[in-house]
């Protein structure tokens, strides 16, 4: 069974990346997790997309929501 991951849960996935790791710095670039979360993200809403596959997304990304999901967890 695939796993998808709603618009809804990739934005609380960048948020809690980006609460637990704030940008810094003068070009304020996003932790590598909100990073690799962003970019399907940005397709998504440019696509109108409401969800997106698990195979679809990089094994960054895939890292970042499974931490993600574990803190959620606790």
């Amino acid at each position: 069974m695939k796993r998808l991951y709603p618009l809804t849960e990739l934005e609380a996935a960048i948020n809690y990346w980006r609460n637990l790791s704030p940008s810094r710095g003068e070009e304020l670039a996003l932790c590598p997790q909100a990073a690799a979360l962003a970019e399907p993200y940005a397709l998504m809403i440019y696509e109108s997309r409401g969800e997106i596959e698990a195979e679809a997304l990089s094994d960054e990304a895939r890292q970042a929501l499974a931490e993600w999901e574990a803190a959620a967890r606790r």
